[in-house]
């Protein structure tokens, strides 16, 4: 899905380990939970800080609110009133203003519903993972690494006996939800 939130010489300084006994498992862990993060938080942080990202809108609204932020560059803004077909370029400042993360009409009645009607091409995002996030990543790779995806339970079953333990929770821990959902994207 894109490029990865970390790099195994980032993630082995951060947890100090110096051996190369682990580096296959750190590196197929890497895009795993770049991808969950990416999902996560409904946006790709690296992706588009150099590479256009086009998206399409019905309209319908008085804006368009893109998904990568923060908007780097808007190259253009077009309409197409023969569902995407074909489109035209509209006029910033004339048609559209660019308001944080998002593309504003500058007409009273917003952006006019049409199907497939509106494509933005931008560049957003960031050049690199923002400290805090990266620090969130790490600690889900340690969480992962040290649970190693298995089911444990404090008590071993006797001989005579099976043992099953359902998990019913299904939370992040605390410190790394917070910072996730610090960046997950709100599209209200």
């Amino acid at each position: 899905m894109g490029l990865n939130l970390t790099t195994r010489a980032d993630y082995k300084a951060y947890v100090g380990i110096k051996s190369t006994t682990q580096d296959a498992v750190i590196d197929a862990l890497i895009p795993r939970v770049s991808d969950f993060v990416k999902n996560y938080c409904k946006r790709t942080f690296v992706d588009n800080w150099d590479t256009a990202r086009v998206e399409t809108f019905d309209g319908g609204f008085d804006r368009l609110i893109l998904a990568e932020n923060p908007v780097r560059a808007i190259s253009t803004v077009q309409y197409s009133i023969d569902f995407g077909q074909t489109f035209t370029t509209l006029t910033q400042y004339t048609d559209y203003v660019i308001d944080g993360y998002t593309v504003r009409s500058t007409l009273s009645s917003g952006f006019p519903y049409l199907l497939r009607g509106y494509k933005v091409t931008y560049t957003g995002g960031y050049e690199d993972t923002p400290q805090d996030l990266e620090l969130a990543i790490f600690d889900l790779m340690s969480y992962y690494l040290k649970n190693d995806s298995a089911v444990h339970s404090q008590k071993l079953p006797s001989p005579n006996t099976t043992q099953i333990q359902y998990i019913n929770d299904s939370q992040l821990p605390a410190h790394i939800k917070r910072v996730l959902d610090s960046y997950q994207a709100d599209y209200t």
